[in-house]
């Protein structure tokens, strides 16, 4: 196991019979790929469930990129995993970030929306080919500005690989410590994006749910 695992308690943000939502720390996995058997996030919550009764299980219903931090859902049971992920687009009705991104943006607030493709080196990029590619919509709001960096918020309507990175890059400010979409910064060592929020209908129980996590402090700090 990674040292910088071993210390970290695992960061619970809500968590009943069906469900658990945790933080996610930059630079961890949410599964394991077919290249990757490090210590994941999914790991570290089903051990944790496990501690409480051997037969517990947790079933991952959306994912964030390694490099992102922030809010992540598990269900408990198949059922809730299933009703989550088939209806997730309608289900969760808030899904904020707050990033750092190279540069001062000439628009304060603005909506992108392109058509999203992967490379066969597993590098997303934006085509203007609609057959192929995935329409990914992205709202954005600066909430902070430098002559060198900006700060976003930022609401996704759909759920592409890459997708807020790979939009922004595509505007031409990348989010700093984004060296796959072309970052020429990295001051925090990190990617700077993080899931602060999300909003969920609960499928069963109809009632909206509401998780928050704080942006890291490191963020703010770059506009001191």
């Amino acid at each position: 196991m990674p040292k910088n695992h071993k210390k970290k308690k695992l960061d619970i943000i809500y968590e009943d019979k069906e469900l658990i939502v945790v933080c996610k720390p930059s630079k961890q996995l949410c599964i394991s790929t077919i290249k990757d058997h490090e210590h994941t996030l999914y790991n570290e919550v089903s051990s944790y469930v496990k501690k409480q009764n051997p037969k517990n299980k947790i079933f991952i219903v959306h994912r964030l990129d390694k490099d992102t931090s922030g809010i992540v859902l598990f269900a408990k049971n198949e059922k809730m995993k299933r009703k989550l992920q088939e209806n997730w687009d309608k289900l969760a009705i808030t899904r904020e970030y707050v990033a750092v991104v190279d540069g001062n943006m000439p628009l304060k607030k603005d909506t992108l929306k392109n058509y999203l493709k992967e490379s066969k080196t597993l590098q997303v990029y934006v085509t203007s080919d609609k057959k192929n590619g995935k329409l990914a919509i992205t709202n954005y709001e600066v909430i902070k500005f430098s002559k060198v960096y900006s700060m976003l918020k930022i609401n996704i309507n759909t759920g592409r690989k890459n997708q807020i990175r790979v939009q922004l890059a595509n505007i031409n400010h990348p989010i700093v410590g984004d060296k796959k979409y072309k970052s020429r910064n990295n001051p925090l060592g990190r990617l700077a994006l993080h899931a602060n929020k999300l909003e969920i209908i609960n499928p069963i129980t109809k009632k909206n749910m509401m998780f928050e996590s704080k942006v890291p402090a490191a963020f703010d700090k770059m506009f001191e």
